[in-house]
């Protein structure tokens, strides 16, 4: 939902909802920019450069804009803590899942801040770009940004005097994606962010530095893997709780004595659960999509994660696998969990497809709120639009959630519309933990719960 028409006065709504950031800048001019930024953001115009906004936002213009975002001394990491305590608040239940993933942007040149060439989901390629590493909070009904940070490739920490160009913030040291990740954590988990559960993808559950974090966290994971990332088998090998035991069938021969986990060869993710037995692998249907029911196959088996260069981890989970029923097409998808041991299979490949939550937020955010749009070269400015657009997001959360007078600086306890806003584009059904297995829906050759 986006604002149709910029006028000279302040949306009502908006400007309630942006008084509590009116103290992180000093001047008024300062806080006049803020509104009129923000308004522009959600104006119904294509271009969101500060230059296009500030021809067709009244009340201002390209060099107020510019300035604000580069020149005026404001903190964004602030205004993410402030919009965090505000949507916890206002627009969360509890029990809600982090979603960490990363998005590109492509770019040209060389001299955009934390651009090269290097490989973007977004683009599906190595290429030109830049990429953001995000954070996204999603429960049973809400989901909102939490924050953000760029990703700084070796090449660009190795070159200081570019560092000193582009504003990098010292210290300048290299981190991964899954070490900002867990930054993004840490100041989600600061900011009273109500989640103990992590949700990822492949980029990020192939690095065991990551997960390692999240264990020393102690925050439960469920993160998709590579097939050939290699596990070792626990003890005892269960396709469900309750099983009885599978025998090992997988490639090589286990060490005599006891099937512990360092005795065990090593096995890729495809190979372990190829060895199942057919009888392990069951019938599912989680949720109903628009052509009806989403049924697959899953299984899961009890595994060791192996750490840095192979080492065994100290660390045990299920490895779950997703295949497309006998006759249908489709991928098979592999996950890696920890710390949801009580949690039906049923409801962790439920789980498992609330990532995709953060891609709807990529579309919305860049295709009406210009993330993407941005053409400074800069590290301020990049991660003052950044939490600019994620503050016009939340603020469009709220109003499309609740009644408009609950965005007055002083509402009464706020209630949620019975009926729910329809999304810009189709989104999974949302929240962690889920329904239950009372609810759950499973296949219809089965009887339900």
């Amino acid at each position: 939902m986006a604002v149709p028409k910029a006028g000279v006065e302040p949306l009502a709504d908006l400007a309630a909802f942006l008084a509590p950031f009116a103290g992180l800048v000093r001047r008024s001019e300062s806080r006049h920019a803020l509104e009129r930024y923000a308004t522009g953001l959600l104006a119904d115009t294509a271009d969101k450069t500060a230059a296009a906004l500030g021809r067709v936002v009244p009340g201002t213009n390209a060099q107020q804009l510019q300035e604000f975002l580069t020149r005026t001394a404001w903190d964004p990491a602030a205004m993410d803590r402030l919009r965090m305590a505000m949507m916890t608040a206002g627009a969360s239940v509890g029990d809600g899942v982090i979603i960490i993933d990363d998005t590109g942007f492509a770019k040209k040149g060389t001299h955009s801040v934390g651009v090269a060439r290097q490989y973007s989901g977004t683009l599906g390629r190595v290429d030109n770009c830049q990429v953001l590493v995000t954070a996204h909070y999603v429960d049973r009904v809400f989901d909102w940004p939490i924050t953000a940070r760029l990703y700084l490739p070796e090449s660009w920490i190795t070159d200081q005097a570019r560092c000193r160009v582009a504003q990098v913030p010292t210290p300048r040291r290299f981190q991964t994606k899954g070490a900002i990740a867990l930054d993004l954590i840490d100041a989600a988990q600061a900011a009273g962010v109500p989640a103990q559960t992590v949700v990822s993808d492949a980029g990020y559950g192939d690095q065991p530095l990551f997960l390692d974090g999240l264990e020393a966290r102690t925050l439960a994971y469920l993160v998709a893997v590579p097939s050939t990332v290699c596990f070792r088998l626990a003890a005892a090998v269960t396709a469900d709780p309750g099983a009885q035991p599978v025998p090992y069938q997988g490639h090589g021969r286990p060490r005599k004595g006891p099937m512990l986990a360092t005795r065990l060869p090593s096995e890729a993710a495809s190979t372990l659960l190829a060895a199942l037995p057919a009888s392990a692998w069951k019938t599912v249907a989680w949720r109903t999509g628009t052509k009806g029911a989403l049924v697959k196959q899953g299984a899961r088996v009890r595994v060791y994660r192996t750490g840095q260069r192979g080492r065994a981890h100290a660390s045990h989970g299920w490895l779950i696998g997703e295949r497309p029923l006998p006759g249908h097409t489709g991928d098979a998808k592999y996950y890696y969990v920890w710390g949801l041991e009580e949690r039906a299979l049923g409801d962790l490949l439920e789980l498992a497809l609330v990532r995709w939550v953060v891609e709807r937020f990529y579309q919305d955010a860049k295709g009406a709120l210009g993330l993407d749009a941005y053409e400074g070269r800069r590290w301020p400015g990049l991660h003052r639009h950044v939490a600019l657009v994620m503050l016009a997001h939340s603020y469009l959360t709220l109003r499309q959630v609740y009644e408009s007078d609950v965005l007055d600086p002083a509402p009464p306890p706020p209630r949620p519309r019975r009926s729910r806003p329809s999304a810009p584009s189709p989104a999974p059904a949302r929240g962690f933990p889920p329904a239950g297995s009372a609810q759950r829906r499973r296949a219809p050759a089965r009887r339900a719960r």
